[in-house]
């Protein structure tokens, strides 16, 4: 009993100090985002917002997350390279902030950093629970492709993270939802060093999200984005790969399910319709979501839902026998065909409305034109 109360206050301790810290660090960091020109300028159709708005706050979340893991967290060498990689991703989204990088320059820095703990700090998957239940084999094991699998994950996960971070307050909030859902699962499964370092990381992001939600004063910027993304993916490698039961499989996609759905769909898209899969675009789910009339608010409230029913799914999968695990999978599948297809329905009814609208507005000035008005 003693030992559990104990868990919980280091648990709470770092959560709370990381939010404190992040809410004191945001302000200071905004200026400093004025003073380097770090700021948002909405330009194109896939900006959300109207008026000039300063980046760089991931640093005020990254800064909130080191001292807080330095007070409280296991100093093990893999923690070691995981911060070390979170570094370089941090100081590549500090200068992208600025400069707005290509986007070949910065996959391959990010590569660089996932290779970091993956090579020095040996944070790999090497094995998941076979998804064949017709096999004799209980696990698939991953050998020597555990190092580009792992790199793979961990760079996919930290540009999904950054691809949804469209709209004030979603990819934070987001991110906040998966860190207490990978929170709940490790204490869960008894990884309590773990838990320290997801209790930070949403503290950190629960601090900043009073200046990110709309109308945002600052937005995260690639520095906080890709720096949660990477630590998203570097921590479920930690503790939810290595669970030798089924939810090793299935917790981290159901936990950072949307946007991996998200990166999935945008991929898709881009290579279908003949554009790079690194090009930008304006069709991600809360852009489709907004084009559905739903306004900024309300599109993040839908999408925190989502987040949260998913997170909820992963700690029953946790806590549940197999049979049902795949029972629920089952259900989770079906729902997001079910919802993609009513989605995907609305999308085409409403550009069917508006067609028919312009078509309309054309017939109604060929009209006027045709019968002028006779002039007394």
């Amino acid at each position: 009993m003693d030992e559990v109360y104990l868990v919980v206050v280091r648990v709470l301790i770092a959560f709370f100090a990381a939010g404190i810290l992040s809410f004191a660090l945001t302000p200071p960091v905004k200026r400093l985002a004025h003073r380097i020109g770090a700021i948002d300028v909405p330009k194109d159709a896939r900006r959300m917002h109207k008026k000039p708005i300063p980046r760089l706050g991931g640093l005020a979340i990254y800064l909130a997350f080191v001292v807080v893991c330095i007070l409280f967290a296991e100093k093990s060498v893999q923690n070691l390279t995981i911060f070390l990689g979170s570094a370089v991703i941090v100081v590549l989204g500090i200068f992208d902030d600025r400069n707005a990088l290509g986007a070949k320059f910065k996959f391959c820095i990010q590569l660089v950093a996932a290779a970091i703990p993956v090579v020095f700090g040996n944070l790999r998957i090497e094995l998941i629970t076979n998804p064949n239940l017709l096999s004799d084999n209980l696990y698939l094991e991953f050998g020597v492709l555990s190092i580009p699998i792992t790199i793979i994950w961990i760079v996919a996960i930290t540009n999904a993270v950054n691809l949804i971070d469209g709209l004030d307050g979603l990819a934070v909030g987001v991110s906040a939802i998966a860190c207490m859902t990978m929170l709940a699962v490790s204490l869960l499964i008894g990884e309590i060093e773990i838990a320290i370092l997801l209790a930070a990381l949403a503290g950190s992001c629960v601090g900043f999200m009073p200046y990110n939600l709309n109308p945002a004063s600052i937005f995260m910027g690639d520095t906080g984005s890709t720096f949660l993304g990477f630590m998203l993916a570097t921590l479920s490698i930690q503790g939810m790969f290595k669970v030798y039961a089924i939810i090793s499989f299935a917790v981290p996609f159901l936990i950072l399910g949307l946007p991996i759905f998200d990166t999935a769909f945008a991929i898709l898209r881009r290579v279908l319709s003949g554009r790079s899969p690194l090009s930008p675009d304006r069709g991600h789910v809360h852009h489709r979501l907004m084009d559905m009339g739903f306004n900024q608010k309300q599109a993040v409230a839908i999408l925190y839902a989502i987040a949260t029913v998913l997170g909820l799914l992963a700690v029953v999968l946790t806590t549940s026998g197999e049979l049902r695990a795949i029972v629920l999978v089952a259900v989770v599948i079906l729902t997001i065909v079910i919802g993609g297809g009513v989605y995907l329905s609305s999308s085409r009814q409403k550009m069917r409305r508006h067609e028919q609208q312009l078509q309309e507005e054309l017939q109604k000035r060929e009209q006027h034109t045709d019968f002028p008005e006779q002039k007394s």
